[in-house]
């Protein structure tokens, strides 16, 4: 094995004093800007790298943010929210030359234990926590440990936590008002996992406007977010005696799926069955026909919830933003229903 390059030897190397290129690699005061330049040029040549238990004792920052993700790896790979949030948070974060730590666990217990490991080795400055739920334990962990935190959901529900959000509730209501609109009186939705709070607050305003609408019949089943959910509980729908004429898909790749099922068992979009996507998306304008969906600024999100955690922790006062409101995208999987 290869033996890790130390300060000594960098300082063997410099002709330095181990001080001395302590303060140039950490940019503390006691050497001249050309002496640290040249420790610092030196030290990527040799392969240096920060010993993060040290950094800790330092009090230096680890130039770094952590994501964690307590969902399974294939959703990174098939639902586009999150790649596009991500690219907002790295563009807000370039400037500052912060990097962005991404780790997937299996569930919210190895997500706490990630972030006590990270904030005992100094791994991050910060964290965004994602996928709020109603009573979520990862809040006073984070609250404990004072690790630096920005919350991408909400309003509420995260404590002292601040938190940049949109309003899903307010986006629920737009899109069954719509729906209505166009005649449609039996409408489902096909929502995701029960708990988080995004979640439950759509499937609250859904059930709150189809009651003021004063809707046949409505009705949300729950999924894990993937295709093969969105697919089977839309035959599920279109099997039932009386089976709705609009469902409301609670992301791109359900609704996407929705559709194939609908051509599969012969009913006709939008002519028998109005689909329509909660998240908009290259896939929603591509799919035949292309299909109606709640857009956002997914990568402006990114940016404002890593824009605000930078200001955290440069001392500013953050506590709640919401962001801009989703606009209803109009195509071609919407229309009035045959009946």
């Amino acid at each position: 094995m290869t033996r890790r390059v130390t300060i000594a030897d960098v300082a063997k190397k410099a002709g330095l004093s181990k001080g001395a290129v302590s303060y140039a690699l950490n940019g503390q005061p006691g050497v001249s800007e050309s002496t640290r330049q040249r420790v610092l040029r030196l030290a990527l040549e040799m392969g240096w790298h920060p010993n993060s238990a040290a950094k800790a004792l330092s009090g230096a920052r680890a130039g770094a943010f952590g994501l964690v993700l307590a969902r399974p790896a294939s959703t990174l790979g098939v639902e586009p929210f999150f790649m596009r949030l991500i690219s907002g948070m790295e563009t807000a974060m370039a400037s500052s030359q912060t990097a962005l730590l991404l780790h997937v666990v299996p569930d919210h217990d190895a997500e706490i234990a990630t972030y006590r490991r990270w904030w005992a080795e100094r791994r991050v400055d910060g964290v965004f926590l994602i996928d709020l739920c109603l009573d979520d334990s990862r809040v006073p962990v984070l609250e404990e440990l004072r690790l630096p935190a920005m919350v991408v959901g909400g309003p509420g529900h995260h404590g002292a936590l601040p938190g940049v959000w949109i309003d899903d509730a307010g986006a629920m209501v737009m899109v069954v008002e719509y729906l209505a609109a166009l005649r449609h009186r039996r409408i489902a939705r096909i929502g995701g996992v029960p708990g988080m709070l995004h979640d439950e607050m759509r499937t609250s305003a859904f059930d709150g406007a189809a009651e003021r609408l004063g809707l046949a019949w409505s009705s949300t089943i729950p999924t894990d977010y993937s295709p093969e959910a969105g697919a089977q509980a839309t035959r599920r729908l279109l099997s039932a005696a009386d089976p709705p004429t609009a469902i409301i898909y609670d992301n791109d790749v359900m609704a996407v799926a929705g559709v194939s099922v609908a051509h599969e068992m012969g009913v006709e979009v939008p002519g028998d069955l109005s689909i329509m996507a909660w998240d908009d998306s290259v896939l929603c304008e591509i799919t035949h026909p292309p299909l109606t969906a709640l857009s956002r600024d997914s990568t402006g999100y990114g940016r404002q919830a890593a824009e605000n955690l930078l200001a955290l922790l440069g001392g500013e006062v953050v506590t709640e933003v919401q962001d801009t409101p989703p606009r209803l995208v109009v195509r071609g999987s919407t229309a009035r229903p045959a009946d």
